[in-house]
């Protein structure tokens, strides 16, 4: 079904949309509110919470509610989140809202990760993610237009707002259709076959676990510290070190497309292996070159770590079988808390050491990916699982 495929693209568009629209939005909205700016840790917080809850629970509420009633209603949910933030007079209700878009994410991430890893091939898991990468980049153009235009950070939001409301509308439209398109391709079904806590005792469900909290926490680690690293431990300008940093998620999302084209001649874990190790390389050049050789670093480490995250998740039914589904939920609450606490991480040793040190945070950080992912391949495949690694 072409159009499911599609509405999946789509769909992993609109996950992107909001997660980089605080960024423009919150000088203005600090202004408005009248706030300190240690008041946007509240906000992350309540969001990064909604977040972890849904995508924990993501295998529990597919198996109540099938993919694509929960795909509807994850979508609506961030809907609401973004017309509350266009409309809300208070602070309070602000923070309310991002737990509420948090919820929504973090539900719609794992349902929309577990479909497609069930449903299609590791090319289209890597273009799927390259559209987040889109989705992640127009959202700040969209909301840098309309704070131009209207001169309100709200007016962004509400056309976010009207973008997740047309999307809704079609996931409710197509829902029993997920369900169709799962059993006509002969791949393994919505619900979970084995309770949450049995998939928690299998060591390849840790292993993934680890791998996506390392993975996201370097690659955010990355992004939030280069620009700072290179303006105020070495020398570059403004504008310079602002473009690496963009071309750092360029190189991330070009390499999406580029080695998705690859992966069915390369194999899925043999590109997974090239990729821990090119981003460690890449890694290692970025903490330890000055200026230059740096900035190469940093676009070597983005075209590495560009595949893992799709084609690990590809990789899953795989690797755990009945397990896949909580697992995926798993996955995503280990990288959203791995793109916290690795990034704060380097903020204390940044504060304490100086910030060089967070190079040596992100080469131990890339070593860790690189050595967990070559356990994983190594390990027995877990209890009822395929043996495709």
């Amino acid at each position: 079904m072409p159009s499911l495929l599609i509405l999946t693209y789509v769909g992993f568009v609109s996950l992107g949309l909001p997660d980089a629209v605080l960024g423009v939005a919150w000088p203005s909205l600090r202004t408005g509110f009248a706030l300190p700016q240690s008041a946007l840790g509240a906000l992350l917080v309540g969001t990064g919470a909604g977040y972890f809850a849904s995508s924990f629970a993501a295998g529990k509420l597919v198996e109540r509610l099938g993919v694509g009633k929960l795909l509807t209603l994850s979508s609506g949910l961030i809907t609401v989140a973004m017309l509350g933030y266009a409309t809300t007079p208070a602070w309070p209700l602000l923070i309310l809202c991002g737990l509420i878009a948090g919820l929504g994410s973090g539900a719609i991430d794992a349902g929309l990760n577990a479909y497609a890893a069930s449903n299609f091939s590791a090319r289209h898991m890597n273009w799927l993610h390259a559209c987040y990468c889109l989705g992640a980049a127009l959202g700040p153009l969209i909301a840098t237009a309309a704070l131009a235009t209207t001169g309100s950070w709200r007016s962004g939001y509400a056309i976010l707002g009207a973008i997740m409301l047309v999307l809704t509308t079609a996931f409710a439209v197509v829902k029993g259709s997920f369900r169709a398109r799962a059993a006509a391709a002969g791949g393994p079904q919505e619900t979970p076959v084995v309770p949450l806590v049995a998939a928690l005792r299998q060591r390849r469900v840790w292993l993934q676990i680890a791998v996506f909290f390392l993975y996201t926490g370097l690659e955010v680690m990355l992004a939030q510290w280069s620009f700072t690293l290179n303006t105020e431990a070495r020398g570059v300008a403004t504008e310079t070190a602002g473009a690496w940093a963009s071309a750092y998620w360029g190189a991330i999302g070009v390499g999406r497309v580029a080695l998705g084209l690859a992966i069915d001649r390369v194999g899925a874990d043999r590109l997974l292996r090239m990729a821990t190790l090119t981003a460690l390389l890449g890694t290692v050049l970025f903490a330890v070159g000055p200026a230059w050789p740096g900035a190469a670093g940093l676009m070597l480490a983005g075209l590495g770590l560009a595949p893992i995250y799709p084609t690990l998740m590809s990789r899953t039914p795989a690797r755990l079988g009945p397990y896949t589904v909580h697992a995926i939920g798993f996955q995503a609450s280990a990288a959203m808390i791995g793109g916290v606490a690795l990034p704060s991480l380097g903020g204390v040793l940044a504060a304490r050491v100086g910030l060089p040190s967070i190079g040596t945070l992100a080469v131990v950080t890339a070593a860790g990916l690189w050595l967990l992912h070559e356990l994983l391949v190594r390990s027995a495949p877990a209890q009822g699982a395929s043996a495709g690694a």
